[in-house]
């Protein structure tokens, strides 16, 4: 049985991570069809946005422990991490994805789970959402890009205490502290409206935006500077601005 389902409605792409008996866990064949999953979204050139959610009461429990470390004293440092790269890849390429993602959490999104939250561009928390980094609880180091994730999202002080503590966020402490976007009721309704909106927009003009985005986090000022003088001179020839400009010369 599939543990993950994926939908398209004119380029409005839905995942679901489909076991919530196990909290949608990361297993062996999770990873694998979720990473097959975001690769068929890639390959779509109509693709607009995704929405990432799980069934039930959690969003993701986070990596399946026992398949994962059970047998870690018995493995090299190399080979484990050799391996655990093949778990990182199965959500990390979620970033790569050039349209927006958007997290529907409405529920526990612990470790790994976090995450898969995290590599989606947006988050919308449900009132049961929580975001828990609780790796060192079990004498784990973070993974996954966790550290990265957090200290871009709260700061390295904030990051620095919730890893150590092992803690976590509700939905309005990771509004409040910018780790999601906002609260709602029913988030994956809420998801789909916001999906829909920017699916609304211009494609190109959508990459080009998350793209300078993503510039403007890590490149400096003359590199995201640079990028937006090339995006805005692209999108400037497109039928769009012309006929605002069109509008306006006839006012």
């Amino acid at each position: 049985m599939s543990k993950v389902a994926l939908d398209n409605d004119a380029g409005r792409w839905t995942l679901t991570l489909t076991d919530p008996e196990r909290r949608n866990c990361l297993d062996e064949q999770m990873c694998r069809e979720l990473g097959e999953a975001i690769s068929t979204v890639a390959d779509d050139a109509d693709a607009r946005t995704l929405v990432v959610t799980g069934e039930g009461k959690s969003f993701c429990a986070g990596a399946d422990l026992p398949a994962l470390f059970g047998e870690a004293a018995g493995r090299s440092v190399a080979d484990l991490r050799t391996h655990l790269h093949r778990v990182y890849d199965s959500f990390l390429r979620l970033r790569g994805l050039s349209i927006p993602t958007v997290a529907a959490v409405q529920g526990a999104a612990v470790g790994a789970g976090l995450n898969l939250a995290m590599a989606c561009d947006v988050r919308i928390a449900g009132p049961r959402a929580s975001f828990a980094a609780t790796f060192s609880k079990i004498g784990l180091h973070p993974g996954g890009g966790c550290t990265w994730f957090l200290v871009d999202a709260l700061g390295p002080q904030q990051a620095l205490a919730l890893l150590l503590d092992g803690g976590a966020l509700d939905g309005e402490q990771a509004v409040r502290q910018g780790l999601a976007l906002q609260m709602a009721d029913d988030p994956l309704a809420t998801a789909h409206e916001t999906a829909a909106r920017w699916a609304g927009l211009d494609p190109a003009l959508v990459r080009d935006i998350k793209a300078a985005v993503g510039v403007a986090r890590t490149g400096g000022f003359d590199a995201s500077l640079e990028f937006e003088s090339w995006a805005q001179a692209s999108s400037a020839t497109g039928p769009a601005i012309q006929e605002v400009v069109a509008r306006f010369r006839k006012s």
